[in-house]
């Protein structure tokens, strides 16, 4: 590895996991179609879809792991939340990361696509009120959440993405859970569905152990900042945030599957 490879990997690395701590995610819905063209541009070598996957499986572990510790007080991450999709995740993206294997690297993309069109739209449906329920009065439905979460967990166990892209415009809209909730329980569910992906690439093969490290050392570092400015940023602006994030990345991932 030289010099170049390593701050171009460590830079993607640290921008995407201020954005995951910050928003929420795991920061695979940015650090995904940044690994797959930046590297390209400066002349390094691309990577496969199948090891972008795996990198950002094993980088979002540790990226959320940050976010939650710096979510630990306030009383944001709701636990009976995180129980519920949490177990079901752990199942689904391990099903997903291995049977990724099956895949072809065109098939990968075109599940990125599908669940970054699928969040992109969610995020643009009208989320009134959510934010002024006290957060020790926040109720949801127990196995409505258990059965989105193991579907987004196979879709995104797939992709090596853990899944709190489409997990964060689930919460927001369909579980009717507060946006600051939303991103701290986000994060504890995505640290636990990337187990899952992450032991599902390892254990396939798919995973590149230098610019995983990389990213790694980048993500421990960025994640617990992002989560502080997250704190401090309105619950709107965190919204159009995310929306736009994904809204960019899905047209990307269709204009490359459609040319």
């Amino acid at each position: 590895m030289d010099l170049n490879f390593i701050i171009i990997i460590f830079l993607i690395g640290f921008f995407g996991s201020y954005l995951s701590g910050m928003l929420g995610i795991g920061g695979s819905i940015i650090k995904y179609p940044m690994l797959l063209y930046i590297p390209p541009i400066f002349g390094l070598a691309a990577f496969s879809a199948h090891e972008v996957a795996g990198i950002s499986a094993v980088q979002v572990f540790f990226a959320t792991i940050g976010g939650v510790w710096a979510y630990r007080k306030g009383g944001y991450l709701n636990k009976e939340l995180i129980g519920y999709m949490g177990a079901s995740i752990l199942i689904g993206s391990f099903i997903g990361g291995y049977g990724s294997k099956l895949m072809t690297e065109a098939g990968i993309n075109i599940i990125y696509g599908f669940l970054a069109l699928i969040a992109a739209m969610m995020m643009f449906i009208p989320k009134k009120g959510i934010d002024d329920i006290p957060l020790n009065q926040v109720k949801f439905n127990k196995w409505v959440a258990a059965l989105l979460a193991l579907v987004v967990g196979v879709g995104a166990g797939i992709v090596g993405a853990a899944g709190a892209f489409l997990l964060v415009p689930i919460m927001l809209v369909v579980l009717k859970i507060p946006t600051r909730m939303t991103i701290a329980s986000s994060l504890a569910i995505t640290f636990i569905s990337s187990i899952g992906t992450t032991v599902g690439k390892i254990t396939t093969g798919q995973v590149e152990y230098y610019p995983a490290l990389i990213m790694v050392i980048a993500s421990l570092i960025a994640s617990p900042l992002g989560a502080r400015a997250g704190q401090k940023i309105n619950t709107k602006v965190l919204q159009i945030i995310l929306a736009f994030l994904i809204v960019i990345t899905a047209v990307k991932i269709w204009l490359d599957i459609l040319s």
